[in-house]
């Protein structure tokens, strides 16, 4: 069996990166863990473009779906977006990238 990954690439508007950083460090993360969502790794651009990276590990496309479904919809998260958002929009894009590890691949 292998695992599926989801690469997150969020564009974040201009000078709402402390906005994104900070729901994710006092909410975002938490409510994800909350849920069963593991984070495998989370990465700001370092090249002066306003983007943060994130995968999530998932066994497979089903609970990837189940998963992902539940936080969209979750109380806590609706509210915490909703509130982070009344000073506008946080982020400009969002690009989804599903992947598995190449089996030849050895860490």
């Amino acid at each position: 069996m292998y695992m599926l990954y989801e690469l997150r690439i969020y564009t974040i508007l201009e000078g709402r990166m402390d906005a994104i950083q900070q729901r994710f460090e006092r909410h975002t993360l938490g409510i994800f863990e909350r849920l069963g969502i593991k984070v495998a790794d989370l990465w700001i651009d370092q090249t002066g473009h306003p983007k943060l990276y994130y995968v999530i590990e998932y066994k497979n496309m089903e609970d990837r779906q189940l998963k992902w479904g539940t936080f969209v919809q979750d109380p806590e998260w609706v509210e915490v977006k909703r509130k982070s958002e009344e000073s506008g929009p946080i982020i400009e894009k969002i690009e989804e990238i599903f992947m598995r590890r190449a089996e030849f691949f050895r860490r």
